[in-house]
């Protein structure tokens, strides 16, 4: 094994980590803020809210990330109405479609966990809130929204990882992640065992900074579940 061509490769592939950084990260951002009226139209009672949103979560779910990508990346510019339209510039930039592909890929897997939350949100509260006299807005934005998102943080850290690890599909449409660098790497050196290792260490790390995260807000967010202080008394 070729240490020092492992050390040399460092540099590139913290650029490449900063794109996956960069990635990941608008995604799961415009991917929450896409998922939480989805959720909302998933518990709804009105057919016409919940079956478009329920088919949609389906697609998303039911097929491959990289057949998605594929689509809009391969796909969309066969369209002569979609070459000439504003959004052309935006498509035709392999950044911004996979962007656009993750978006709508985590939206579907969060909405689904945040159905699940706002379900399993304790009845009592809701009841509690309307003896109160809440509207149902208000009840939405105090009560039920906040409780799920506390409900649904483990199951939605899972979807963070997954996400991370899915963006390694963005090299396989020209973009320069950090597996995307690896790959240059590897086809100018011929060493791909040093080269992937050193991309998995870094997908380790990253990984291990979500997980920490993700532990701090849980116990930011649930002050109930923190062992009492100890008294000196």
């Amino acid at each position: 094994m070729d240490f020092q061509l492992m050390i040399d490769s460092i540099p590139q592939l913290l650029v490449g980590m900063w794109m996956t950084v960069k990635l990941v990260a608008l995604a799961l951002a415009l991917g929450i803020c896409l998922a939480v009226p989805l959720a909302l139209g998933r518990v709804s009672k009105n057919p016409f809210l919940w079956m478009p949103v329920y088919s949609f979560i389906f697609v998303f779910r039911g097929t491959p990330l990289l057949v998605q990508i594929f689509i809009v990346y391969y796909g969309l510019g066969q369209f002569e109405a979609v070459r000439e339209s504003i959004v052309w510039p935006f498509f035709k930039e392999a950044y911004w479609c996979a962007i656009f592909t993750f978006t709508l890929n985590t939206s579907a897997y969060t909405a689904e966990i945040l159905r699940g939350a706002i379900q399993a949100v304790p009845h009592g509260e809701v009841e509690a809130a309307r003896a109160l006299g809440m509207p149902r807005l208000l009840m939405l934005r105090r009560i039920i929204v906040p409780r799920a998102f506390r409900l649904a943080l483990p199951a939605y850290g899972n979807e963070i990882i997954l996400m991370l690890k899915g963006s390694a599909l963005a090299s396989t449409i020209t973009l320069l992640d950090l597996t995307g660098i690896a790959r240059v790497i590897v086809a100018r050196t011929f060493a791909p065992y040093e080269l992937f290792i050193m991309a998995a260490i870094m997908y380790l790390v990253l990984t291990l900074l979500i997980v920490r995260a993700l532990k701090y807000a849980e116990w930011r967010l649930s002050p109930h579940l923190r062992p009492p202080p100890i008294s000196d008394q």
